[in-house]
């Protein structure tokens, strides 16, 4: 048995922590640049916090999901501020973001060089600016993995910037800045964990490793997401949930995701529509679909194992299937209100567009079973709903 595991260089995890964050940054840089949503004044106290340790702070809003175009002018703005430090104060945006800008404020060759699938895919060759990272929502695990997601509107299609450089020196989780996650926000961004979670468990490249940071994340994302939902003051759900992801992001940083991240990078690029909610529109069907082809065609898979480990952890129930899973994750998501892909705009005329595209996506790598082109098309005319 051989693998490897990277992480970040320091976790700091637990309510309250990020009153810590001044001390951290200013150990490291003077002259931080911020990288937040589109609303920064939500962090305002953390900000005077910084600013009141001496540091001179520079602002990056980012609305939305970040496009190449962000980042470029991020890392201009890092350089023309002579910014010697980046921090992703944010959703999974502002972070991929972060990520993003700390590597081309160093690496200036064409941002194309660097991108995968659209691009040439090359290494950074200088050391990205330090990165430290700061999620305040609970699902897309983005300050433990070792890639920027961008949108490339020209190709409709998202890509990674991707290099082990990339991973946060410092990840700081404080539960408490997702608390104020609206009940929409709250479901999409923990089904995205519970996606990675469960993806980096069945993937082909997981490890003991991942494998028990996926345990632990799949027992706490079951119980802890709909708590959560219902009850967004509730703060052991949320703390659960920020763990969860965090877990995720370092699971999938090195087992890879599946078919469901497979589909969302081109659907991501199609759609305006937020990664989380592509993700819950189709977690149940392509987790059947995997479970069907592995039956049908490597009925001795580990996933199939793994699927029913996994449908223990979610259910409770020792001796589920790998089917329960599949059934678990279908009620949850019509709990949670996760929309169809019709709802986000997706017709069936898409279907062949969208299918030709997963196909070439990096993330299928890592799926349990290769899944056919009419086996893709039947994942999504299902996600579509009636």
């Amino acid at each position: 048995m051989q693998f490897t595991f990277q992480a970040p260089g320091k976790v700091v995890f637990g309510r309250d922590t990020a009153r810590q964050l001044p001390e951290h940054v200013a150990r490291r840089g003077r002259a931080p640049l911020v990288v937040t949503g589109a609303s920064p004044d939500r962090h305002g106290a953390l900000l005077d916090a910084l600013r009141a340790a001496g540091l001179a702070v520079t602002v990056y809003p980012v609305a939305g999901e970040p496009g190449v175009d962000t980042a470029v002018a991020g890392a201009r703005l890092a350089r023309e501020a002579g910014c010697d430090l980046v921090l992703g104060l944010g959703g999974g945006g502002a972070l991929d973001t972060a990520k993003a800008v700390a590597a081309l404020a160093t690496n200036r060759e064409d941002v194309f060089t660097y991108l995968e699938v659209v691009g040439a895919g090359r290494p950074l060759t200088a050391r990205p600016l330090p990165l430290f990272a700061a999620p305040t929502t609970a699902g897309t695990g983005a300050e433990a993995t070792a890639n920027a997601v961008l949108t490339v509107p020209e190709a409709r299609v998202k890509v990674s910037l991707r290099s082990p450089m990339l991973l946060p020196e410092l990840a700081l989780v404080d539960p408490l800045l997702s608390a104020s996650m609206p009940p929409a926000v709250t479901a999409a961004t923990g089904l995205d964990a519970l996606t990675q979670l469960l993806e980096a468990f069945v993937s082909v490249k997981a490890n003991p490793m991942t494998d028990a940071l996926c345990r632990e994340g799949l027992r706490r994302a079951a119980r802890a997401l709909p708590a959560a939902y219902a009850d967004g003051a509730d703060l052991a759900a949320r703390e659960a949930m920020a763990l969860a992801s965090l877990l995720g992001g370092m699971a999938l940083a090195n087992a890879k995701l599946g078919a469901v991240h497979g589909f969302a990078a081109p659907l991501g690029g199609l759609f305006d529509a937020p990664h989380g909610q592509v993700c819950a529109s189709l977690l149940p069907f392509v987790t059947a679909a995997n479970i069907r082809a592995l039956r049908a065609r490597d009925p001795r898979s580990p996933a199939l194992a793994a699927y029913a480990e996994a449908a223990a952890l979610v259910t409770g129930a020792p001796s589920a299937a790998p089917e329960d899973a599949a059934t678990w994750l279908a009620a949850t998501c019509r709990r949670l209100d996760a929309p169809s892909l019709a709802a986000l705009g997706v017709t069936r005329a898409d279907i062949p567009t969208v299918v030709e595209k997963a196909a070439r996506a990096s993330s299928m790598q890592g799926n349990p079973v290769a899944l056919t082109e009419t086996e893709l098309a039947g994942i999504l005319e299902a996600a579509l709903g009636a």
